[in-house]
């Protein structure tokens, strides 16, 4: 699959299920103690950082963007969707909301004090993810911080029906953190922590706390 049918596929499929899944995601963080606290953290070091613009990338409808800003910091989202960005726009209204892909992440070099992909980089291609990881570390200010969260395991499934029941056509990637740290050792980061999360799950996950080198 070129990089242009993934990419496509992805787009069409999230703006289709763009508005079910804004409902699921409504209060879902409150469920999660666990990621609760990694996101606090994550704040804490970017204030820790000198503060500034913080990047959500594959921000979906924006709820963690939003609640990034309830923790203080002046985060805004990127997603590829534009549906998601529209109901992103609708449901935190006066946040920066806007469309763009991260293998080709239109912001500056060193612009931002911490870059946040929750759950995003699970659609891209293993043979892509150290390009995408590149342009994390190209945005980020030397030191500042990355939160990473993906599904684990060593698994790739084709998703045909997503939130709703609406159609979908996404390949979902799950990995193992190893797997993930290499790549970001490679990009440049260095490497802090990692949380693992509903290992007795369905869906087990895991979050990688990591910094932009110098």
């Amino acid at each position: 699959m070129s990089a242009g049918d993934w990419l496509a596929d992805t787009r069409t499929s999230y703006d289709t299920v763009a508005a079910s899944y804004a409902e699921k995601m409504r209060g879902y963080l409150d469920q999660l103690p666990y990621m609760l606290a990694a996101l606090s953290l994550f704040a804490d070091q970017v204030r820790a950082g000198g503060d500034g613009p913080v990047a959500d990338i594959g921000c979906g409808p924006g709820h963690i963007t939003a609640h990034l800003r309830g923790l203080g910091l002046d985060a805004f989202g990127i997603d590829l969707s534009p549906a998601m960005i529209e109901v992103a726009r609708r449901d935190h209204p006066g946040l920066r909301f806007e469309t763009g892909s991260m293998t080709d992440l239109r912001l500056d070099d060193a612009s931002v004090a911490g870059l946040i992909a929750f759950w995003s980089l699970i659609h891209v291609p293993d043979e892509l993810v150290p390009g995408v990881l590149g342009h994390f570390h190209r945005v980020l200010r030397p030191g500042a911080p990355l939160l990473a969260g993906f599904h684990t395991g060593d698994e790739t499934r084709l998703k045909t029906e997503g939130y709703g029941g609406h159609p979908m056509k996404v390949y979902v990637h799950r990995r193992q953190p190893d797997q993930v740290t290499a790549w970001l050792r490679a990009a440049g980061f260095t490497v802090e922590t990692t949380m693992l999360l509903g290992l007795d799950g369905d869906m087990p996950g895991a979050i990688i706390f990591a910094k932009a080198a110098a």
